[in-house]
């Protein structure tokens, strides 16, 4: 079985990537997400609503592929301020349970330069697996 491409309805064109590919045994890789909503636009400017953005995008790719966030295995964050990360600690627990709740998958960050996207602040790529039966 050839990969399947999950696009959520509704979102602005995937350009040059996918935003989530469904593997035959249900692995579902999704691509680093930033803090734009579905048509591409940076709604918020600051860290934290940036990064609950990007945590709804993996959710509603994981939504459209049939799963749930309860689904997801692993999160790999890239941060580019360290210190504003770790100065909000508390707005970042808080912000991560309003989409997640309180599962908490294996997670690794980075702390990256930049993005390609300006106005990025932080960008989150995450593979969860979909029961197929």
């Amino acid at each position: 079985m050839t990969p399947r491409t999950i696009h959520p309805e509704g979102w602005a064109p995937a350009l040059g990537y996918a935003n989530g590919m469904l593997m035959a045994d249900g692995t579902l890789h999704i691509g680093g997400q930033i803090g734009w909503n579905k048509d591409k636009v940076f709604v918020a400017k600051d860290f934290i609503g940036q990064m609950e953005q990007a945590l709804s995008n993996i959710a509603e790719i994981v939504r459209a592929a049939g799963g749930d966030v309860t689904d997801i295995g692993r999160l790999t964050w890239f941060v580019k301020d360290k210190y504003e990360y770790l100065a909000r600690q508390r707005e970042v627990g808080q912000a991560y349970r309003r989409v997640f709740g309180k599962h908490f998958p294996a997670m690794s960050m980075l702390i990256v330069k930049d993005l390609v996207e300006d106005e990025a602040q932080i960008e989150i790529e995450a593979t969860a697996f979909i029961s197929q039966g």
